[in-house]
């Protein structure tokens, strides 16, 4: 099952009922259209997409090649076909203070960026965030919004968390057309990267 023809927006939202990194995503007529689960223990990133939260089928695996993440990439392949359809990689110590990622095609060049629009935003969330009670509430006034660009800055999708206590919810939007095979490749690597950072914060 390919990730393409979806009716957008997409709706990532977490299981607050689970220690693990789950999420649905779902179309904008609340249809499933997968289910993440990150494996949880693991010294390296592992994470499973299924066809739906039934968990009957598994659709993708994302895998990191190494134990520390700081300058990982997460491997894609669809599980069926044994496919590899490229990989997301993170630009290392530029990542600090404004995330960005490649993501990279399965004939390793890169494809697209991703990249945080204003990196002030989770500042204030780190900052604010500490503060008893108030941090509380960032989730629903600090909401990072990150953009897929091509090679020559064309915007091809936006991610944005949307308003929410825990931080449980990301909206996807597709901004222009895309080729089938693309934009599989750039949901699964959004969806890796929301995973990481949450894990950040």
């Amino acid at each position: 099952m390919a990730l393409n023809n979806l009716n957008y927006p997409l709706d990532f939202k977490f299981k607050i009922s689970t220690l693990a990194s789950d999420f649905n995503i779902t179309d904008k007529n609340d249809k499933p259209v997968a289910y993440v689960r990150q494996k949880m223990f693991k010294l390296k990133e592992d994470v499973i997409v299924f066809n739906d939260d039934s968990k009957s089928k598994e659709l993708y695996r994302i895998q990191a090649n190494q134990w520390i993440d700081f300058n990982a990439s997460y491997s894609i392949k669809e599980i069926a076909l044994g496919k590899n359809f490229g990989r997301l990689a993170r630009k290392g110590m530029r990542s600090i203070w404004k995330s960005s990622y490649d993501v990279i095609d399965s004939n390793d060049q890169p494809k697209f960026i991703i990249t945080e629009d204003n990196p002030w935003i989770k500042l204030l969330d780190g900052m604010v965030g500490e503060i008893p009670v108030v941090g509380m509430f960032t989730g629903y006034f600090l909401n990072p919004s990150y953009t897929v660009k091509d090679a020559n800055g064309k915007e091809y999708f936006r991610l944005k968390k949307m308003p929410s206590m825990l931080g449980r919810r990301f909206q996807l939007d597709r901004l222009i057309d895309i080729d089938d095979e693309d934009e599989s490749l750039v949901i699964l690597s959004l969806l890796m990267m929301v995973l990481l950072e949450r894990a950040r914060g």
